[in-house]
């Protein structure tokens, strides 16, 4: 159903498609009430119900407030869906949702927009698992394939799927540079190096908008500008004792060049992350707040006039932890919105507060005129999307169009390719122990017994086989709190008694060890005791195995070096790619072999 249909037909300029863009914003914009302009400018999460039902109930969410609240009292259409549910829910859900923005005075449309859910992390502050959706490693195995024409094709079968359930902004592509191992969000990167992520970013953002943006794109929403990578010591600035970023080595331009690339793409918003700089020439102040680098630099010297959106929550403490307002925690609410406002930002994200604004406006501290500035810019995206022509989605032809089998087959394939082969040990008239043959007596721990016997014959113990596969994750602090459990942070190596099981396997058969890098792990001792070593940047066992045993090819590089020791981790620069002293393996490396001839191709889904 289409807007017009829903609400009966034009009835002012700015519903008639034939006219304009600029025309039908300004018409929008001279109708609308400060209390409309500034619920505008706020992007909120938005939970689903269990069947795509609206949650009503404060006392069942975690944070927040009813959308419907959101909507028809405070004016709000941004929201950000967290969590997971399966694509015919979140079309019906999302169709709901529109039909009560339609309802409302002026009936403008709801952006809906995501974090990433085509990959393996489930962190509802940072991502979705992906469900129903097809799953592809994650960006830091994308960065293994290292190819940009695979980037640009993920981009837009992202791009597809998420029009299938009404996802209109993408919550990425994150291109900060992942220079300080210890940094929890280095999986949502596509590496360490900065010419890498500058041509992969380029393709993804061509992927998700095309080559402008339209009624058939998604628009990004690339960050963390101007690069969240160099966090001191590895912790994030999500939490109060991660909230120093660091460029100990001067490189503040190499974190930069990614986004000047993302603008040469074209991308239509920018998200500015939490950390706060110290010890440079910058404002001490969260990014967010930080006028000298969104005006300065973003919107004056690089020339930017599109969307930026806070990160979530710099304004009002939640349930979660403090605000996020690092450097201006002693300001008052409402002085930090006016701060996020006159660094030049347009939304603010996690937040549904325009009272705060309003009131800013109405005491003289921010002139209507500025939130006029940001609305602009809001509305014009809406209508180059198409949204208020076509709001709705086709609910019943969602399930058809997200995870199909041929968009599955592409994320196997993916997973396979992005496998990086570390080490393979030269045997007795072969290349190396990999790739195995079909039906070698397997010892597996990590992988399932069941899929494996698709391949090998499976044994119960290490002495009973030719070959063990073991499949490790890397180490990190187990840390508490409802948000910061779900951040992989701290140490980076195997403690004595994970490593001593492992070398254990290692010294009883050939072992090939598979290790999930979710960033890069100090295995030096692995690296040394097991006969093949690969990595993974997430990866089914199925994909995993059939590069094993020869079904396909591995084409991984490490897209980071891996260090040696955590002292050395510990020494290296914040902001200063490859720094480890002596690496295990460097930035780049990665083996392959051809697949074997005349063993089964890769199942289809």
């Amino acid at each position: 159903m289409s807007r017009n249909r829903f609400r009966g037909g034009p009835t002012a300029p700015y519903e008639d498609s034939q006219r304009p863009v600029e025309e039908r914003v300004e018409d929008l914009l001279g109708r609308m009430t400060l209390e409309e302009k500034a619920g505008l400018m706020f992007h909120d999460r938005a939970a689903m119900g269990p069947g795509g039902e609206f949650v009503e109930d404060p006392e069942r969410m975690l944070w927040g407030r009813p959308v419907r609240e959101m909507v028809e009292d405070r004016h709000l259409n941004h929201f950000n869906l967290v969590g997971g549910a399966e694509p015919e829910e979140i079309a019906a859900w999302h169709n709901r949702l529109q039909e009560v923005a339609l309802s409302t005075r002026l009936g403008i449309p709801v952006t809906l927009s995501s974090d990433p859910r085509h990959h393996f992390t489930e962190n509802w502050g940072t991502s979705a698992l992906a469900r129903g959706f097809a799953q592809f490693p994650e960006t830091t195995g994308l960065a293994a394939i290292g190819d940009e024409e695979t980037v640009r094709a993920f981009g837009d079968l992202v791009r597809r799927e998420y029009l299938a359930v009404g996802i209109r902004v993408a919550l990425h592509p994150q291109i900060d540079l992942a220079t300080e191992p210890r940094w929890s969000r280095i999986s949502g990167t596509f590496g360490e190096n900065a010419e890498l992520t500058g041509r992969l970013v380029a393709a993804y953002i061509k992927g998700l908008q095309g080559e402008g943006l339209g009624p058939d794109s998604v628009a990004a929403m690339t960050k963390h500008f101007p690069g969240g990578g160099p966090q001191k010591d590895g912790e994030d600035p999500h939490f109060p004792h991660g909230r120093e970023q660091v460029y100990p080595g001067g490189m503040f331009d190499h974190h930069l060049a990614p986004f000047l690339k993302a603008l040469e793409a074209g991308t239509s918003q920018m998200m500015p992350y939490y950390g706060m700089p110290v010890d440079t020439d910058m404002e001490a102040v969260g990014f967010g707040f930080n006028k000298g680098v969104i005006t300065g630099l973003l919107r004056e010297k690089l020339g930017f006039d599109g969307i930026v959106c806070t990160d979530w929550s710099l304004v009002n403490d939640t349930v979660l932890g403090p605000a996020r307002a690092w450097g201006v925690e002693r300001l008052e609410p409402s002085e930090r919105a006016l701060k996020v406002i006159e660094a030049g930002c347009d939304q603010f994200g996690g937040e549904s507060c325009p009272d705060l604004i309003v009131e800013l406006v109405r005491t003289g501290k921010v002139s209507e005129e500025r939130l006029d500035i940001s609305v602009r810019r809001l509305l014009r995206e809406k209508f180059v999307l198409g949204l208020f022509e076509n709001p709705f989605v086709d609910v019943d032809a969602a399930a058809s169009v997200v995870g199909t089998a041929e968009a599955v087959q592409a994320g196997r394939t993916a997973q396979s390719r992005s496998i990086t082969l570390l080490k393979n040990t030269p045997l007795k008239n072969t290349g190396g122990l990999l790739p195995l043959t079909e039906g070698t007596r397997v010892h597996v721990e990590g992988v399932d017994a069941e899929t494996a016997a698709g391949y090998g014959t499976v044994v119960a113990t290490p002495e009973e086989a030719d070959v063990a596969i073991l499949r490790l994750s890397t180490p990190y602090d187990r840390r508490t709190g409802p948000l910061e459990s779900h951040f992989h942070s701290g140490g980076l190596a195997f403690d004595a008694e994970e490593l001593a099981a492992v070398l254990d396997v290692c010294a009883k058969v050939p072992t090939v060890v598979d290790i999930y890098l979710e960033r890069p792990a100090v295995i030096p001792e692995i690296a040394d005791a097991s006969a093949a070593l690969v990595g993974n940047y997430g990866t089914g066992d199925e994909p995993l195995l059939d590069v094993l045993f020869g079904r396909r090819a591995p084409e991984g590089r490490l897209p980071f070096q891996l260090p040696r020791s955590m002292a050395d981790v510990e020494r290296q620069r914040s902001d200063v790619p490859s720094d480890g002293r002596d690496p295990v393996f460097v930035f780049g490396h990665g083996l392959t072999y051809r697949p074997r001839e005349g063993v089964p191709r890769p199942r289809e889904p």
